[in-house]
């Protein structure tokens, strides 16, 4: 009897997956004829049936829900082989995939990326700006910036520091409204924040029970736009401590309002080996932990 193939197992857990022939041929880029005798072959050499038509499709057998654990820890075996040996010939060359909040992505990354590409003209990056979480498990990115610790056990990450942020007013804006000299006053204020309630956004209100009553003029789901918001002279909104030195108009407020960010730089296990990869981790890893320490 031939041994079942991982093209065999590959086949079988893409109609299990999709639900018929077609739907799992589309995805793996094959016929469907090729993978109905893919299937066919996996069920002669096991001696069970694995799927049943249905009205809906195909339905997996007993055999198949069996089958199901032990195929997906295969593909996982198999997507770790490649990307441990995928274009590692290129050496410091091709393609690396980062995600980072918006305010970082922007205001921070650029000069540390630039001076990865000056030392390695022949990489190229792409940057994802969003601060939901990018599940680098499934590859939606190689490399994340976040200001939260992974969760998922096969990540790497490096603590690089920690981000802080204040609550920041443009010069104009506070000739015209005044300084608030007490939490309370807030809400006499214009504030900046968030157009949806969020994680952070309940720290924050946790943190400074102030904000809870304050008069949110501006609210938007981006911090980028918030940011601007801040250095337009809108209100009072918070700010990376770090960014608000480099610019002499933003002027901080009530000091005794922190919020720390512990910040990580963090990839998947197997992209450790690939040198692109390993490169643009230091960078980022040692650009951040210099902007944290300013």
């Amino acid at each position: 009897m031939t041994e079942p193939s991982w093209d065999h197992y590959r086949a079988a857990l893409a109609v299990l997956e999709e639900g018929s022939l077609s739907g799992a041929a589309r995805a793996l880029g094959l016929t469907q004829p090729t993978l109905g005798r893919q299937v066919a072959a996996l069920e002669r050499a096991l001696g069970v049936a694995l799927f049943t038509r249905s009205p809906t499709g195909l339905a997996p057998t007993e055999a198949a829900l069996i089958l199901a654990p032990y195929a997906r820890s295969l593909k996982a075996t198999a997507d770790a082989l490649h990307r441990a040996v995928a274009s590692d010939a290129e050496g410091l060359s091709g393609r690396v995939r980062i995600t980072a909040s918006e305010v970082v992505g922007a205001e921070v990354l650029p000069p540390i990326l630039a001076a990865l590409h000056a030392r390695h003209p022949g990489l190229s990056v792409d940057v994802m700006l969003s601060d939901r979480m990018q599940d680098l498990l499934r590859r939606d990115a190689d490399i994340a910036v976040r200001m939260a610790p992974p969760t998922q056990a096969a990540l790497v990450a490096r603590r690089v520091g920690t981000i802080r942020l204040g609550l920041y007013g443009h010069r104009r804006y506070l000739a015209a409204r005044g300084l608030p000299e007490r939490p309370a006053d807030l809400t006499q204020h214009s504030v900046i924040g968030f157009d949806a309630e969020t994680p952070f956004l309940r720290a924050m209100m946790r943190e400074t029970p102030a904000l809870a009553a304050a008069r949110f003029a501006w609210r938007s789901d981006s911090t980028l736009a918030q940011l601007a918001a801040v250095r337009a002279g809108f209100g009072l909104g918070a700010c990376h401590t770090a960014l608000a030195a480099r610019d002499p108009d933003l002027v901080r407020v009530l000091p005794e309002i922190v919020w720390d960010l512990p910040t990580f730089v963090a990839m998947h296990e197997d992209l450790r080996s690939l040198r692109r990869c390993r490169a643009a981790f230091d960078a980022l890893a040692d650009g951040m932990a210099a902007y944290c320490a300013e």
